[in-house]
Formats: C-alpha cells, sequence, structure tokens
C-alpha cells in the first residue's frame, strides 16, 4: 500500500471523527469539503495549463438547481437534489464548453469569466425568477425518507458531502492517471502532437471542461444546501479567483491539494477575520506568497518536503 493511500485513509478517517472530537466545527468543515470538490474542478483544467476565471458560474448553477427543485418539491431526497445539481451543471458546461475549448490561455479565462458575469448579472436582474440580489431559500431535504431538524441535518449533510468528496477525488485522481486523464496533460506539453497521435485536443479539452463543471456543480449544490441559500454571488468573479487561489495554495499537482488548501484558506479566513476584521486578505495574501517562493508546488509539495522529503519542485511532485 502506498504511503499517498495511507495518507489517505488516515484523512478520511480523522474528518469521518470530527462530529465526536469536535461537533462545533462541523459546518466549517462540511464548507471546506464542498467547496474543496469546486477547486478539483479548476485542478482539472489546471492539469491542461488553462485556468478559468469564470467556473464560480456552475457553482452558481449547482445552488440554484436546489433552491428551484427544493421548491418544487417539498420532501425531496437529498441524493436527487445532486443529481438535478450535476445534471444541470454538465449540461451548462457541455453548451459552454464547446465555445470556449477553442481557445487556449488568457483567452480561454476571459471568456469564461464573460460567461460567469453574465450569468451573475441575470441571477442580479431577473428578481421575480431568481430572487435579485437576496437570492432563494434552499428547503432543507430528506434522506431516505426522513426530515431531520437543523442539528441533526448538520450531521447528515456532512458525512453526505464527505462520501461525495471521498468518490470524487478517487474518481478523478483515476481519471488523472487514464490515457484520457494523461492526454490532459499532454495538452501543455505539445498539442500538435496529440493531435498527431490521433486525439483532438479540443474533445481532450472538451471532456476536462465538463468534469470540471460538474464537479463545480457538486460543490455549489453542497455548499448552497448547508447554508440555505443560493444567491449570484455564487457566480461573481471574486469566487472564481478564490477557487484558483484555493488551488494554487494547496498546490496543483495532487488531487490532496484541493482539500489542503481549502482547509487552510478558511481556516485562515476565519482567524484573521477575528483578528484583523476586514483586513483578512492580507494574511491570505502573505501565506500564498510564503508558499509560492518556498514551495512552487503548494502546501502538498511542502508536506513532502517536510514529512516525506519527497520532490524538490512543483514538477516532481506532479509526476
Amino acid at each position: 500500500m502506498s504511503k499517498g493511500l495511507i495518507a489517505a485513509i488516515v484523512a478520511l478517517i480523522v474528518l469521518a471523527l470530527v462530529p465526536v472530537g469536535a461537533p462545533s466545527t462541523v459546518v466549517f468543515f462540511t464548507l471546506c469539503l464542498a467547496k474543496s470538490l469546486a477547486v478539483l474542478g479548476i485542478l482539472v483544467l489546471i492539469r491542461a495549463d488553462q485556468v478559468s476565471f469564470g467556473h464560480a458560474m456552475y457553482f452558481a448553477i449547482g445552488a440554484y438547481t436546489a433552491a428551484y427543485i427544493t421548491a418544487e418539491f417539498r420532501n425531496i431526497d437529498i441524493m436527487l437534489v445532486i443529481l438535478a445539481a450535476a445534471i444541470s451543471s454538465l449540461i451548462a458546461g457541455l453548451l459552454v464548453g464547446l465555445f470556449v475549448t477553442r481557445y487556449r490561455g488568457i483567452f480561454f479565462g476571459m471568456i469564461n469569466l464573460a460567461f460567469s458575469m453574465v450569468l451573475y448579472s441575470g441571477l442580479e436582474k431577473a428578481f421575480h425568477i431568481t430572487g435579485g440580489s437576496d437570492g432563494l431559500r434552499i428547503r432543507r431535504p430528506t434522506l431516505m425518507g426522513m426530515e431531520f431538524k437543523r442539528a441533526e441535518f448538520d450531521l447528515v449533510i456532512f458525512y453526505v458531502t464527505l462520501a461525495m468528496v471521498a468518490l470524487c477525488f478517487w474518481l478523478v485522481w483515476r481519471y488523472l492517471r487514464s490515457p484520457l486523464g494523461q492526454a490532459l496533460g499532454a495538452l501543455k506539453t505539445n498539442e500538435t502532437r496529440l493531435e498527431y497521435l490521433g486525439l483532438s485536443a479540443r474533445r481532450v479539452l472538451l471532456t476536462g471542461y465538463v468534469i470540471s463543471a460538474v464537479l463545480c456543480g457538486l460543490g455549489g449544490v453542497l455548499l448552497g444546501t448547508v447554508q440555505g441559500l443560493a444567491t449570484p454571488e455564487h457566480a461573481f468573479w471574486s469566487r472564481s479567483a478564490e477557487l484558483v487561489f484555493i488551488a494554487v495554495l494547496g498546490g496543483p499537482g495532487h488531487v490532496a491539494g484541493a482539500l489542503s488548501g481549502t482547509v487552510i484558506f478558511e481556516a485562515v479566513r476565519t482567524f484573521a477575520a477575528a483578528v484583523l476584521d476586514d483586513s483578512w486578505q492580507l494574511i491570505l495574501g502573505i501565506t500564498l506568497i510564503v508558499i509560492i517562493l518556498w514551495a512552487p508546488g503548494g502546501l502538498v509539495e511542502l508536506w513532502k518536503r517536510v514529512f516525506l522529503r519527497k520532490g524538490k519542485t512543483g514538477e516532481e511532485v506532479q509526476k
């Protein structure tokens, strides 16, 4: 059994014991787990050397899907809500992806940003449909026909989110090591050679793009369900930038960077907000600068340097 697999199992067990050892942090860790799914979607695109500054639109699509479907069906099961959000994100990702995957680099990032801001404006203006800036309430779904009170539901949604994270992280880990995932990584080295091998670079990127959109949608539906609200802010450009920030902080070379980066980001923001009020961005900025200078591969590389004594560059960690 590899050290990476052992570390993943230990992390899963530790997280599963959070409600027992630190019950007051259950909601905090649920939010971290939900957001880490969206960050994982960003990491999939970074593997192809593409950065999207508009993936928050899928985050919002997931949250608003939950708001609409729970309003229409009062006692709907949470797994059906998650499935509906995944399907809506998949369809949206496919439609947008058919257009944006024609471009690379800064053009790819900016066009995604443009789509995201169009959605944000629509959510803000269509008050009678989306609730405007106030957003829409997400009603508490059931699980296997059982209804829960607030405290009970917090525990249920924590374990549902943990299960989704474990499944998605494993699937993405497998995907990135599959021939299709390796082809995604080949996009940033030599796209022309990929075409000569008989693979369509655009289709390879489109597949990765749709996967990343679904992951962001799953993160949005879970986070929105925890908060009980879907707002246009989910689609704003700052949310997309936040996801990219966390991806760089955690380390784009390994799927574990999505979760580690999210936990550190939220912990630093919570602590900094309590100490410096509106100056938490300063501490986060300093933290990112330190990580970039000391460990360009992010927190995962830093962990390997300190504890596993492996990989001295981000590229070695990625391998």
